[in-house]
C-alpha cells in the first residue's frame, strides 16, 4: 500500500524553484511575452498615426525654426513658465513664438492660452489642432475660449473640442 509518505518523498527528492522561477514559468505558460501590441487594423492604424505624430513633435522640438539650439528654446519656455499669472506673459509668449515657433507641448500651449493677446491664443490654437493631444486643463480652457465673445477664437476652440 502505497501511501502519503511515497509522495512527500518523492516531492522531496525534486529541487524547490524560486519564487521568481516561478513567476518566469507561469509567464511563459500564458504567453505573455512582455510588450503589448495593437490588435486589429484600427488599433494598429491609431499606433500607427500615434508614433508619426511623436516623431513630428520629436522633429519640431529637435528642428526648431531658425536653427536654434534646445538650450535656447527650453530657457524660452522657462521664461514663459516664469511669467504666468504675470503682465510679463504675453511678451514671454511672443519671445517664445519669435525665436522658436509654435509651441509644441501641453503646458506651453496652455500657457500661450492664458496670455491677454489673441494672436498668440490663436496660434495656440493652431499648434493644438496639429498634434497635442488634449489634456483635461486644455479641455477647460478651450470650453472657457468656446464660450467667449470672439467668434474666431470661439469656433477654433469648438472644432477642436469636436475633433478631440
Amino acid at each position: 500500500m502505497t501511501g502519503q509518505g511515497d509522495d512527500e518523498r518523492d516531492r522531496s527528492d525534486r529541487p524547490r524553484l524560486s519564487w521568481s522561477e516561478l513567476d518566469k514559468r507561469r509567464g511563459k505558460a500564458r504567453g505573455h511575452t512582455g510588450e503589448s501590441r495593437p490588435r486589429g487594423a484600427a488599433a494598429e492604424a491609431l499606433a500607427a498615426k500615434a508614433a508619426q505624430s511623436y516623431l513630428k513633435k520629436l522633429d519640431q522640438q529637435l528642428f526648431a525654426k531658425g536653427g536654434n539650439s534646445a538650450a535656447a528654446g527650453n530657457k524660452l519656455a522657462g521664461a514663459v513658465r516664469d511669467a504666468l499669472g504675470t503682465p510679463a506673459l504675453d511678451d514671454a509668449c511672443r519671445a517664445y513664438l519669435a525665436e522658436v515657433g509654435a509651441p509644441a507641448t501641453a503646458p506651453l500651449i496652455a500657457a500661450f492660452l492664458d496670455a491677454r493677446d489673441r494672436e498668440l491664443r490663436i496660434a495656440a490654437l493652431v499648434a493644438l489642432g496639429e498634434a497635442v493631444a488634449l489634456t483635461a486643463g486644455l479641455r477647460s480652457q478651450l470650453r472657457v475660449l468656446a464660450e467667449g465673445s470672439d467668434d474666431e477664437l470661439a469656433e477654433r476652440a469648438e472644432e477642436i473640442l469636436a475633433r478631440g
